[in-house]
């Protein structure tokens, strides 16, 4: 005799499993109808044109992303100088050095609830510290009482003039956006780190080499592609906000590049626009297409998909890129 009871459990968890399936199949259909939509409105404006053109306020056909894309480039660039070398450097110091106290447990408890503060805080915080310096800067603040006289900026040789405060620079957007992925690059670091076996740790250890070339030569080198994957992902989420950075002043439309560098080329021909790039103003990718999205005009609107279409797609390759290197180097461990 079946018991009632066994019966009312299976259909329970029957009834379960297709709930699960409808709200994943649910999730799907609604992703791939935005998708098909945002293909149709602007794979007709994708063109070689399109990526090495300037926008354009008046003719949207002749819009293009160049400005977002050079944009996009040296943020990217500036905030992994920025966060990557702390970022690695605390969660190597918290995973190998430090002891289970009760500090380092309140550090590990506010990075993961850092990891999931809004983006628009992080703007807020980028706009205060970076884009106006608490506001020491300014004429008759605390610099001009110590120093006896404004001060504008710091100048170099060759050139090179470092404004202060930062205000709406490249590298107050790119430190802005260090701040907000450097929690979830500990947090991967540490992650990584943790997967290394501790035998790898105590055989290095036996065999009398020291902590540090433990971790140097056996830790890092088996944790490396953990942690770039981790960076990679970390730096696929900070490519596509747009909160913090219109918090720190980026430009909506701006027919210009960081430097004036438009071409790979000019990164090797023109070393001045190189130094003057973190410190010009800019736009990125996800501005643009905030802006054009909240334009009325419907040929806007067909322009931003087509914005969208690429910015995907460079998430798309960087994520791709994060899934070869874990896939390539699991076929390497020995372990």
């Amino acid at each position: 005799m079946t018991n009632p009871l066994l019966g009312g459990a299976k259909r329970r968890g029957v009834w379960f499993e297709y709930a699960c399936l409808l709200a994943t199949w649910s999730a799907l259909f609604f992703l791939a109808v935005l998708l098909l939509v945002i293909l149709w409105q602007g794979t007709s404006h994708l063109s070689w044109e399109f990526l090495t053109s300037f926008d354009d306020r008046i003719t949207p056909e002749k819009a293009g992303m160049l400005a977002g894309l050079w944009g996009s480039f040296w943020l990217m660039i500036l905030t992994i100088l920025f966060a990557v070398p702390v970022g690695v450097g605390a969660a190597i110091y918290l995973e190998e050095y430090s002891a289970d106290s009760r500090l380092a447990r309140i550090i590990q408890v506010n990075l993961s609830n850092l990891a999931g503060v809004p983006s628009i805080v992080y703007g807020i915080l980028g706009l205060t510290v970076f884009v106006r310096t608490f506001g020491i800067f300014s004429k008759g603040a605390l610099v001009e009482r110590l120093v006896g006289h404004h001060v504008e900026g710091l100048y170099f040789a060759f050139g090179l003039h470092i404004p202060l405060p930062l205000k709406t620079t490249v590298i107050s957007g790119a430190l802005t956006l260090s701040l907000l992925v450097l929690p979830v690059i500990i947090v991967a670091t540490q992650e990584a780190l943790r997967s290394v076996p501790p035998s790898i740790r105590h055989a290095s250890l036996a065999l009398g080499a020291t902590r540090w070339q433990t971790i140097w030569r056996q830790v890092l080198p088996a944790s490396l592609p953990g942690i770039i994957t981790g960076i990679i992902l970390s730096l696929s989420r900070a490519i596509g906000e747009t909160a913090p950075l219109i918090m720190v002043g980026a430009a909506t439309f701006l027919r210009a590049t960081p430097g004036d560098i438009e071409t790979p080329a000019q990164m090797l021909t023109n070393p001045q626009g190189v130094m003057n790039a973190p410190f010009d103003e800019y736009t990125a990718m996800p501005i643009m297409v905030y802006n054009w999205a909240k334009q009325a005009q419907r040929a806007y609107q067909d322009i931003a998909s087509a914005g969208i279409i690429v910015l995907v797609v460079v998430l798309l390759a960087m994520n791709g890129l994060a899934i070869f290197i874990r896939n390539r180097s699991q076929q390497h461990l020995r372990w």
